[in-house]
C-alpha cells in the first residue's frame, strides 16, 4: 500500500461539451480519440498574441472576459460582450453589457456548467473519502503552477513563447510577476491554522534543460517561481514541486530555498547528483521509470527498484516514488515494485 495518494480531482466532460472547451480532449467526448481507460490529452493553442501582453497585465479580468474564454471556451463566448465604458451613472444603463443576449445566453450556460462541476465536485470528495478511509492519506491538498508555465501552456503556447524568449523578454518578466503576485493572493485559505496537513503541487513543464538558457531559467523561470513557493512556505505549507523533463542543469537553483520547507519530485535526473545537492536542503523523490511497470518484466523492476534504493536511501532524504503518473501498468510488476521498497528498503 502507498503512503499518500496524488489526486486532483475529477471533473465533467458534460461541463466541458458544455464550454465547448479546446485545450483538452477527454474520454467520452463525441468524437473523441483518447482512450476510455486514459486521462485527458492537453490541446496547445496561442489564445494570446504577441502584441496583447500589454492588454493582459493592464486589464487581466477584462482580457480573461474579452478575449480568453471566448477563445478557449468558445460555447460561452457571449461573455466577450461584457465591457464598461466610463460615463454618467444615474440608471443601470451602464450594466447593459452584463445582460446583453450573448451574456444572457452563456449565464444559462453557466448554470448548467455550475451543475454538473458540482456533481464532480461532490464525487471527488467521496472519492477522497474512500481512499484515506483505508489508510492512505493525500499528499497535497492543494496545486499552482510556475508562472512562466502559465502563460507558455495556457495563453501563448510552446511555440509562442519561444518567439518571446527572443523578442520580448520583459513582457515575460512582467506578466510573471503579474501571474505570481495573482496567485498568492489567492492563498488566505493556507493561514486557517486547523488545516491537518497544508501542501500544495506544483507542475514543472517548461523549464526543463536546454528549453531555455540559464540565464532566462534563472530570471523568468525559477524566481517567479520562488516567489510563489516563499510566499507559501511563510504561510506554513510545503510545495511538493514535480520537475518534469530533464532537470540535471537546473538542480542548483532548485536548492535555493529554505532548509527542510519543500519537497521535490524528478522524472529525469542524476538520482546522485540530485541526493548530493539537496542533502540537508529539500526531500526528493521519483525517477523510477513508469515504462518499466508498463512494458518490463518483474526481474527488471525489482532490479531497478534496488539500484535507486541503493543511491538514495543512505542517510535518508529520499521518498521512493514513480517519474510520473501511473496509469495500465502490469499488476505484478507494481506488486514487485511495491514488495521491494518494503523489503529491500529496509536493509
Amino acid at each position: 500500500m502507498p503512503d499518500a495518494y496524488t489526486f486532483t480531482g475529477l471533473t465533467s466532460g458534460v461541463s466541458n461539451e458544455i464550454a465547448g472547451s479546446t485545450m483538452i480532449d477527454w474520454p467520452g467526448r463525441p468524437g473523441s480519440k483518447v482512450s476510455d481507460y486514459s486521462t485527458h490529452q492537453v490541446i496547445e493553442h496561442e489564445y494570446m498574441e504577441q502584441d496583447e501582453y500589454e492588454e493582459l497585465i493592464g486589464d487581466f479580468t477584462g482580457f480573461m472576459l474579452r478575449k480568453y474564454i471566448p477563445r478557449a471556451f468558445p460555447g460561452l463566448a457571449g461573455l466577450g460582450s461584457i465591457g464598461f465604458v466610463p460615463s454618467i451613472v444615474l440608471s443601470t444603463r451602464p450594466l447593459a453589457g452584463l445582460y446583453s443576449d450573448g451574456a444572457l445566453e452563456t449565464y444559462e450556460k453557466l448554470r448548467e456548467i455550475a451543475r454538473h462541476d458540482r456533481e464532480a465536485g461532490a464525487a471527488t470528495e467521496k472519492l477522497i473519502s474512500d481512499v484515506e478511509s483505508i489508510g492512505i492519506p493525500a499528499m497535497f491538498n492543494g496545486a499552482s503552477q510556475a508562472p512562466f508555465d502559465i502563460i507558455s501552456d495556457y495563453y501563448r503556447g510552446t511555440v509562442g513563447m519561444f518567439h518571446d524568449l527572443v523578442d520580448c523578454p520583459d513582457l515575460i518578466a512582467r506578466a510573471c510577476d503579474m501571474f505570481a503576485d495573482i496567485q498568492i493572493a489567492s492563498y488566505g485559505r493556507f493561514k486557517n491554522p486547523d488545516m491537518p496537513y497544508k501542501r500544495v503541487f506544483f507542475p514543472l513543464h517548461k523549464g526543463m534543460d536546454r528549453f531555455m538558457s540559464p540565464e532566462q531559467y534563472l530570471e523568468l523561470y525559477w524566481k517567479p517561481l520562488r516567489k510563489v513557493m516563499i510566499a507559501l512556505i511563510d504561510l506554513g505549507v510545503t510545495p511538493v514541486v514535480f520537475a518534469e523533463g530533464p532537470y540535471n542543469t537546473r538542480l542548483e537553483c532548485l536548492a535555493d530555498v529554505p532548509p527542510g520547507k519543500v519537497i521535490y519530485q524528478f522524472e529525469t535526473v542524476d538520482i546522485a547528483k540530485a541526493k548530493s545537492i539537496f542533502n540537508g536542503i529539500a526531500c526528493f523523490s521519483g525517477n523510477f521509470p513508469v515504462y518499466l511497470l508498463e512494458y518490463g518484466n518483474k526481474q527488471q523492476v525489482i532490479e531497478e527498484a534496488k539500484r535507486l534504493l541503493d543511491i538514495c536511501a543512505p542517510g535518508g532524504g529520499y521518498i521512493f516514488n514513480t517519474d510520473k503518473y501511473i496509469e495500465n501498468v502490469k499488476r505484478e510488476n507494481l506488486e514487485a515494485m511495491f514488495e521491494t521498497v518494503r523489503e529491500y528498503g529496509k536493509a
